[in-house]
């Protein structure tokens, strides 16, 4: 499960124009979906300015973990070198691994979503990370470590949950990502 957030996004939406906001946010996220589309990951919404994707839905992915940092770091890599109006613009990433529960539900605006404390945790992982970093739980760190450089972010208090260790992706490790 992976959540990304743009930094700062209120203040700057703020002095916008409505269009100037929709058009901002369709670039980027229209550039996150062709990656993602690239790596097979399954863009479930947008909220916001928040952009929420997942991998192993609805066809289990043995690699969610590993896909998923791959579009975490594709996404930071563009917006290293993305400006809008000469600004540049930062993401928070957090990524949880982790059963989810899938599917729609109501009667109208059907809308294929996911819940469970997995989502939770990997959106907390996103509102308590840093712009540019992209902040992960120790269950998806056991799952990448062996192909992602990571240092430890240290514990963090998560809302529902309590103290939790996260660790920070640094980049492939090797070229082996």
């Amino acid at each position: 499960m992976l959540f990304a957030d743009i930094v700062g996004f209120t203040p700057l939406a703020a002095r916008l124009s409505p269009g100037a906001v929709v058009e901002l946010l369709n670039e980027l996220f229209s550039e996150f979906d062709r990656i993602a589309e690239r790596l097979g990951v399954e863009k479930i919404k947008t909220i916001g300015d928040c952009y929420m994707a997942a991998s192993g839905v609805p066809r289990p992915c043995d690699d969610h973990a590993l896909v998923l940092t791959r579009l975490a770091l594709a996404m930071q890599a563009y917006m290293r070198e993305y400006r809008f109006e000469g600004q540049r613009l930062a993401l928070r990433i957090g990524i949880n691994s982790g059963p989810v529960t899938a599917g729609v539900i109501g009667r109208k605006k059907f809308i294929y979503d996911l819940w469970g404390h997995t989502v939770n945790v990997a959106s907390r992982m996103e509102s308590q990370g840093s712009g540019g970093v992209v902040q992960i739980t120790d269950t998806t760190h056991a799952l990448i470590k062996d192909d992602f450089a990571c240092t430890s972010g240290g514990v963090v208090n998560v809302k529902g949950t309590g103290e939790m260790h996260v660790w920070h992706v640094l980049g492939a490790r090797d070229g082996r990502a």
